[in-house]
Parts: structure tokens; C-alpha cells; sequence
């Protein structure tokens, strides 16, 4: 019970601190259940295809992941739990970018992965035959390997729904180990936010010319949370990037409010990147699918040249470091 109330004691600052930033940051939807939820509280782009759908386009090749559920690590693991995508390449260039940096960051630790998401777990497995630990069978494998010192740090954009669901998870595994200490997610305090539009800005600056919108899409909540996005857009603005428009697959900003900003502006060609911390189903159909209704061909008709770039925010090193960063707060946290 102590652990327990130590860890939530440390929880409960990373909300305050959160809060502040920004009113808040939860991120379900107004169902507070399912993928769309957690798509929206991580930035992650799900991958939600039923058993009977087929691919008709190549993910990558899913060998190349390291899916990081190796046993006998030692008595420290620092656990990196994401949403989780099928596109495998986007999967190894974002979440895998994110936990090889921490690895290489922190040599004390072993780190491990786990996805929140079981459909894309079972959808993986299916296909490719690899298999991703989910929540319960990561914290499972930490008890067995006798893990001391369980750090978390989940890839989430913000303290929404899902990273409080992983809280209480990991909550209730807590007497397993001696020490327990949980990372904040990517858009926690407001040097968060100006750190991110800095990598943002610089990743992008080569389509700043004065004649390009330069538009990124968010997943978008119906919570109150969804207050990120207009932060973020509020702060570009003020910092002169003018250009700059953020929107959401599913709440506001939405589409149609990108698009009459963009009208207002004397632009040419508009670019899209996603919001989110993989390139993965809404990036690649929503975003800039060929099919009528994508943001592509909203614009495409709206008469702009369109270029999408498909590269998920875990690629950006400058993003991350602010996991890395976040991940040494909640090791440090340890030793208080």
C-alpha cells in the first residue's frame, strides 16, 4: 500500500503540472471507450481492420522490428506502452526510434515494449506472425524476470483517458516491485509545447516559402482535452508562424476550419503531416488517401497543390528527447 501511495502521490503532481499548462489534457472520446479513444490520447494514427479486411498496399516488412519482450533483463526495466500501429515501417521509424534512443540513454535499464491496442496486436500477429506484448503480458513478464525498479514512460501526446487507464494499471501491479515511477506524456507543461513547435517548425521549414500552408492533423477527442490542438495553434500563431494550421480527423480544429483558414490566406500549395506520434492508418487514408473526403483531396479540389508527408512525430529526434527527458524525471523520482 505504501508503493501504491507513492506512486499515485507522484501521478498526482504530473497532473497539476499538466494542469497548469493547458486546463486539460484528458483525451478520451465522449464514449470514453475504445480505439478512437486511445488513437486520440496517444496521436497515434490506429490501424483498426477487421479479420475479414485484406491489405492492398505494403506496410513494411515487420522483421525488422525489434518487438523487445525478451526475458531475463535484470532487476531495472524502463516499459515504453503506445497505442501501437500495423504499419511496420512507420511502427520501427516511430515507436522503435523512441524506445532505441531511451535504451541508448538510459544503459542501466532494459527496455521494454508494450501496445495498448489488442486489435493491432492480433492484426500483427495474424499477418506477419509476430506477436506484441500487450499491457498485462509487459507488466506479467517484468514480475517473472523479478524486475526491482519498474519505470514507465508511455509515447501518449497527453494525460488523457487511456494514460490514466495505464495509471491504475500499473497501479495495481505495484506491490510487485520495489520501486514504480510513471512518465509523463509528450504535451504535459508549457516548455513541452514550445519544445515541440520548435521540432515542428524546423522539420518543416523547408516548405516555408511564403506561398505553402503547412497543415498538421491531430486525432481530435470530444473531451475537454481536445484543448491541446487549439493550444498549439494558438502558439504558432503568436510566435509568427502564421502559415502554420492545426487540425483534427475527429473534433475541432476540424477540416472544414483548416480549410477556410487556409482560404483566408493568399496560399498555393498546401502541405500535410500528422499530429501523431506514428504514420499509420489516418495519416496514410485519412490524411492522404486518394479516396473522396481525405484531407488530400479536400484541398486537391479546393484548388491547392497537395504534398503529404507521412512521417509520425517519433521519427523528429528533438521529440524524442522530450521522452527522454520525461522518462529521466520519473527514474529520478525514484531516488527521492
Amino acid at each position: 500500500m505504501k508503493k501504491l501511495t507513492a506512486l499515485l502521490l507522484t501521478l498526482s503532481v504530473t497532473i497539476t503540472m499538466l494542469l497548469a499548462g493547458c486546463s486539460s489534457s484528458s483525451s478520451g472520446s465522449t464514449a470514453d471507450t475504445g480505439s478512437a479513444n486511445a488513437s486520440a490520447d496517444t496521436g497515434s494514427a490506429a490501424t483498426a481492420v477487421s479479420e475479414e479486411d485484406e491489405e492492398n498496399y505494403n506496410t513494411g516488412d515487420a522483421s525488422l522490428d525489434n518487438v523487445r519482450n525478451q526475458d531475463d533483463i535484470g532487476e531495472n526495466e524502463l516499459l515504453v506502452l503506445s497505442f501501437g500501429t500495423s504499419f511496420n515501417d512507420s511502427r520501427r521509424l516511430t515507436i522503435g526510434a523512441i524506445e532505441n534512443d531511451l535504451e541508448a540513454a538510459f544503459p542501466d535499464y532494459s527496455v521494454r515494449r508494450g501496445f495498448t491496442a489488442n486489435i493491432v496486436i492480433n492484426h500483427v500477429q495474424r499477418r506477419d506472425g509476430i506477436l506484441i506484448d500487450d499491457v498485462d503480458a509487459a507488466l506479467n513478464r517484468a514480475v517473472d524476470n523479478g524486475v526491482k525498479n519498474l519505470v514507465v514512460q508511455p509515447t501518449h501526446l497527453m494525460d488523457g483517458l487511456e494514460y490514466q487507464e495505464l495509471v491504475d494499471k500499473v497501479a495495481e501491479y505495484s506491490d510487485a516491485f520495489d520501486k514504480v515511477a510513471f512518465g509523463k506524456p509528450l504535451l504535459t507543461s508549457d516548455d513541452d509545447f514550445a519544445r515541440v513547435e520548435k521540432a515542428i517548425t524546423e522539420w518543416t521549414k523547408e516548405y516555408d516559402d511564403g506561398e505553402t500552408a503547412i497543415c498538421f492533423m491531430g486525432h481530435g477527442t470530444e473531451a475537454e482535452s481536445n484543448q491541446v490542438y487549439q493550444k498549439m495553434q494558438d502558439k504558432l500563431t503568436a510566435d509568427g508562424y502564421k502559415n502554420y494550421f492545426v487540425g483534427t480527423v475527429e473534433a475541432t480544429p476540424s477540416l472544414d476550419d483548416v480549410l477556410a483558414a487556409v482560404k483566408a490566406g493568399n496560399y498555393k500549395r498546401v502541405v500535410l503531416q500528422p499530429l501523431m506520434v506514428v504514420a499509420g492508418d489516418h495519416a496514410n487514408n485519412d490524411m492522404a488517401g486518394d479516396e473522396e473526403g481525405s484531407w488530400k483531396t479536400i484541398f486537391e479540389d479546393a484548388g491547392y497543390e497537395v504534398e503529404c508527408v507521412l512521417h509520425g512525430l517519433g521519427e523528429n529526434e528533438e521529440i524524442r528527447q522530450i521522452y527522454i527527458d520525461h522518462a529521466q524525471e520519473a527514474i529520478d523520482s525514484l531516488n527521492q
